[in-house]
C-alpha cells in the first residue's frame, strides 16, 4: 500500500475510532427507556454537534427499538417510546473532518435472555464474515452477501436486510444510485470488491450484520469499517 493509500485508510479509521468513542457516550448517557425514539436521535444529535463537533451526517440518524428494529433502513416507522425490557438500534453516519463513519450498534435494556442472546451475536459473526473475507479480498460482493447470510443462519438466527454493506470514503463519497448494485454487498454484485474506483484508488467498504429473531419479531444490527483495522 502505498502512502496515499496508508493516509486514506488511516482517515477513516480515524473517522471510526471518533465513531466509538461518540457511542460509548450514547450508550453512558442517553440509552435509557421511557424515551422516544425521535427524542433519543434529537440527543444523539446534540451530543454529537456539542461534544464531537459533528456538523454532517451522510445519511439520516436511525434509532430503532422493539418491533421498529424489523423495519428496513428505508422506512420511517412511527416514534415508538422505549421500553423497561427492549432492544434498541442506532446507526449513524457522522463525518469527522470530511471523512465519512458509518457506525450501528444494539443496546439491551433490561435483562431479556433472548435480546441479549441476539444482541451477543452480532460481534462474533461480523467477525466470522470479515475473517473469511480477507482470505479472498476479491470475492465479488454477491459472495460475501451469501456469507453474511450463511453465518446468520449458523448462529441460530435469518440475515435481515437485502445488504451486507456498502462503500464508505471521503464526504461526500461515490454516490449510490438505487440500481448500481455493484456499490453494495448484495445479490447481484459480480463484481470484485477488489477492485478500484474510478479514481484509480483502493475502494473501502463498511460490513452490516443484521440479525433478524423472527420467533420474538426483533432485529440487532452491528456496523463498521471491513477494510480498514
Amino acid at each position: 500500500m502505498n502512502e496515499a493509500e496508508q493516509q486514506r485508510a488511516a482517515y477513516l479509521q480515524d473517522a471510526q475510532n471518533k465513531a466509538v468513542q461518540l457511542f460509548e457516550e450514547i450508550e453512558q448517557m442517553l440509552i435509557r427507556p421511557g424515551v422516544s425514539e425521535k427524542t433519543l436521535s434529537d440527543e444523539i444529535h446534540k451530543l454529537g454537534t456539542e461534544r464531537h463537533g459533528v456538523r454532517t451526517h451522510w445519511h439520516k440518524r436511525v434509532v430503532r427499538s422493539g418491533p421498529n428494529t424489523l423495519r428496513p433502513f428505508e422506512d420511517n416507522p412511527p416514534d415508538r417510546v422505549i421500553g423497561e425490557d427492549d432492544i434498541v438500534y442506532v446507526d449513524l453516519g457522522p463525518v469527522f473532518e470530511a471523512w465519512e463513519a458509518d457506525f450501528a450498534r444494539t443496546f439491551v435494556l433490561g435483562d431479556d435472555p433472548n435480546k441479549k442472546r441476539l444482541r451477543d451475536s452480532l460481534e462474533p459473526v461480523w467477525n466470522t464474515v470479515k475473517t473469511r473475507y480477507h482470505k479472498n479480498p476479491d470475492m465479488t460482493g454477491e459472495q460475501l452477501y451469501d456469507i453474511a447470510c450463511e453465518e446468520a443462519r449458523n448462529a441460530g438466527w435469518e440475515f435481515g436486510a437485502w445488504l451486507a454493506g456498502h462503500l464508505v470514503g471521503q464526504f461526500p463519497h461515490e454516490r449510490i444510485p438505487r440500481d448500481k448494485t455493484v456499490l453494495y454487498i448484495t445479490k447481484g454484485n459480480d463484481q470484485s470488491m477488489g477492485s478500484p474506483g474510478k479514481d484509480g484508488n483502493k475502494r473501502h467498504w463498511i460490513l452490516e450484520i443484521h440479525l433478524r429473531d423472527n420467533f420474538n419479531n426483533v432485529a440487532a444490527f452491528y456496523e463498521q469499517l471491513l477494510t480498514v483495522g
